[in-house]
C-alpha cells in the first residue's frame, strides 16, 4: 500500500463512518478498483484509523464527554455508554472470525447495502413520534436496547451508524437525538475494535501484533499517521454534514444512496471481477 492508497483510504474511512451507508462496502470496493493487495498491514490499518474518526466525536462534542460541572450527569452519560457496547464487545468477540470470513465475499454485503437502503426509506414514516429529544433522557434500558441494534452492522454492508439509529428511534428518539447517540456509543464501541486490532490480535501471515507491524518500518508509521490525521478531519466534516441532512430531509437520501450503490457493486463483482 502507498502513501496514495492509503490516503484514499482514510478518506473513504472517514466520510463514511459516521453515515449510514457501511464503510465496509466501500473499502471493500475502493481497495478492490485501486488494486490494493490486501496483506496484514492493511487490514490493520483499515480498522486502526479508526481511532482518528474517534477523536473527531470527542472533539466535536468534547462539552458532552468532558463536562463535570455536574457529577451526576457525567457519571450517566458515561454510565450509559459502558452498558451500551458490552453486547458489541461480546458477540463481536465470539463471531470475528465469521464476520472475517463475510468480509472475503462482497456480494452479501452488496445486498445488505441495498436492504438497508428499502429499510431507511421507510425509517421517518415509521417513528413519527419521538419522545426521547436530548440525551439526558436516554435511560440505561434503552441506552442497552440501542446496543444490542448496534450488534447488527457485525453483518458487514449493514452500517454501525445505521443499526444504531434505526434503534434509537425505535426506542422513541428524534432522529437528531438518534444520531448524535450513535456518535457517542461509536467511541467505546470503535476504541475497543482499534485496541483489541493494534494491541492484542496477532495477525495470520506475519504472526506480529498490530503494534509490531505498525512499528515494523518507518513507512508503515508514516502511513498510519497519516491515516489517523485525514480520517479525522474528514470525519469532522461529515458529521456536521450528516447532521444537517437528516434534520432537513431526514433518512431517505441515505437510503435511496444506499440502493444506488449496492445495485452498482453487485453489478460491478458479479461481471466485472
Amino acid at each position: 500500500m502507498n502513501t496514495l492508497q492509503a490516503f484514499l483510504i482514510a478518506i473513504i474511512e472517514g466520510l463514511t463512518e459516521y453515515l449510514p451507508v457501511s464503510s465496509t462496502a466501500h473499502m471493500i470496493f475502493m481497495s478492490s478498483y485501486f488494486g490494493i493487495q490486501e496483506d496484514d498491514f492493511v487490514k490493520l490499518f483499515q480498522v486502526s484509523i479508526q481511532f482518528g474518526a474517534i477523536l473527531a466525536v470527542v472533539v466535536l462534542y468534547w462539552k458532552k464527554f468532558f463536562d463535570f460541572s455536574s457529577k451526576s450527569v457525567a457519571f450517566s452519560f458515561y454510565l450509559k455508554l459502558v452498558y451500551a457496547v458490552i453486547p458489541a464487545l461480546v458477540l463481536g468477540k465470539l463471531f470475528d472470525d465469521k464476520i472475517e470470513a463475510v468480509l472475503g465475499d462482497p456480494i452479501p454485503i452488496a445486498i445488505v447495502l441495498i436492504l438497508g437502503g428499502v429499510i431507511l426509506l421507510f425509517i421517518d414514516s415509521r417513528f413519527q413520534n419521538p419522545t426521547v429529544i436530548k440525551e439526558e433522557d436516554i435511560t440505561v434500558k434503552k441506552a442497552v436496547i440501542i446496543g444490542f441494534w448496534q450488534c447488527l452492522a457485525m453483518m458487514p454492508g449493514t452500517s454501525r451508524s445505521a443499526a444504531s439509529i434505526i434503534g434509537g428511534m425505535q426506542q422513541g428518539l428524534t432522529r437528531h437525538a438518534a444520531a448524535e447517540f450513535s456518535f457517542f456509543l461509536a467511541v467505546p464501541t470503535m476504541m475497543a475494535v482499534t485496541c483489541y486490532s493494534v494491541f492484542l490480535k496477532t495477525y495470520e501471515t506475519s504472526q506480529m501484533k498490530g503494534y509490531e507491524l505498525i512499528l515494523k518500518s518507518n513507512e508503515n508509521i508514516q502511513l498510519f499517521l497519516i491515516g489517523n490525521v485525514v480520517a479525522f478531519i474528514v470525519a469532522i466534516i461529515a458529521i456536521k454534514f450528516f447532521i444537517e441532512i437528516i434534520k432537513k430531509y431526514g433518512f431517505k437520501p441515505w437510503g435511496w444512496y444506499r440502493i444506488i450503490v449496492g445495485i452498482f457493486l453487485l453489478i460491478y463483482f458479479s461481471y466485472f471481477k
